[in-house]
């Protein structure tokens, strides 16, 4: 199964925390190019059930598919359904689960998806080709709420400024184009040479936005939990620091032992349902880095599932929504 004509970022590193064995039946939650699919079926007997959203790479994987004679099943769908999906496969349980999670380089080096403002391309960055676009979004969400959307997601400090001239521009002319919301937000914020272009927060923003990709990996670890086995691996390679901090967050709290203090009496909880790989996060190498450098910000965080109980699932975000901002509420 080698021969990949793409390897994901960190894959290296996240298939030998993953562990594959002979025999084992795992989940690449993010198939992409697969990449991690086929590092896995490269182990004898293995199976894969794969998920990927964009049904461009289900097309593009149903070579794999037919080369992998039964051991790989492709599905699309969003993989905070991962749990179902295995369900719907007939499957309850499984050896291990990786995830890459954000946006392909597939996508982005495609114009007409409009992920970057690099191409100039309608503005749609969904992954999927149902809901609402960038466009809409852009054309329909209140000045607040693009101001929310732009900082809580870009981590953007001009974010009024922007929603600002965003509100004052459409009313003339919609935004339809990558390339005519990247003028916007160049002239609204001032970059010194060397920075990062300084639409690229607003478009991180939108995209993550769009996607819901923030509620989807909190889902999808939930997801995770409850199909692994105990001794089964969860390995999670992410690109910005809002969705590691969900990663970190989600597996400190799996694995946290104990309670209480010296002072205090012990405070009953959870068994851990999680042992942490990775104390901190794996990097990329110079190497790596030189030949992709997207590789510089990715972060690998990895767990083996104990055989307490899955917890309860997390109190609900407090993002804005995607339904809400759409409907204007």
């Amino acid at each position: 199964m080698s021969e990949a004509p793409h390897i994901p970022v960190l894959g290296v590193e996240a298939i030998a925390h993953l562990a594959p064995r002979e025999g084992g039946l795992y989940v690449d939650a993010t198939f992409g190019a697969g990449g991690y699919s086929r590092a896995i079926l490269d182990v004898p007997g293995t199976r894969v059930i794969a998920i990927d959203r964009d049904r461009t790479a289900i097309a593009g994987g149903a070579e794999l598919v037919s080369r992998a004679a039964g051991r790989l099943t492709l599905v699309e769908d969003r993989f905070s359904n991962l749990a179902e999906v295995c369900a719907t496969q007939g499957v309850d349980a499984v050896d291990g689960v990786v995830m890459d999670v954000g946006v392909s380089s597939m996508q982005l080096d495609q114009a007409a998806r409009g992920f970057s403002f690099r191409l100039d391309g309608p503005l749609d960055m969904r992954m999927g080709q149902t809901g609402p676009t960038a466009a809409d979004v852009v054309a329909r969400a209140s000045e607040s709420d693009l101001a929310d959307i732009i900082y809580l997601f870009g981590e953007e400090r001009h974010s009024r400024r922007i929603a600002r001239a965003i509100v004052a521009d459409r009313q003339q002319t919609p935004f339809t184009t990558t390339r005519a919301l990247a003028d916007l937000v160049g002239r609204v914020v001032r970059s010194k040479p060397g920075e990062i272009h300084p639409a690229t927060r607003t478009f991180q923003a939108l995209r993550i936005f769009v996607n819901e990709e923030l509620e989807e990996l909190q889902t999808a670890l939930a997801s995770a939990e409850r199909v692994l086995k105990p001794g089964g691996r969860l390995v999670v390679v992410s690109f910005h620091s809002l969705e590691d901090r969900i990663v970190k967050n989600f597996l400190a709290e799996r694995s946290k032992t104990g309670g209480g203090s010296r002072h205090m009496p012990e405070v009953a909880q959870t068994a851990p349902s999680f042992q942490l790989l990775t104390r901190r996060p794996v990097i990329a190498g110079e190497t790596e880095v030189a030949h992709n450098p997207r590789a510089r910000s990715a972060k690998l965080r990895a767990a083996e599932r104990t055989p307490a109980p899955a917890h309860a699932d997390d109190a609900p975000s407090s993002w804005p929504k995607l339904s809400d901002v759409m409907r204007g509420g």
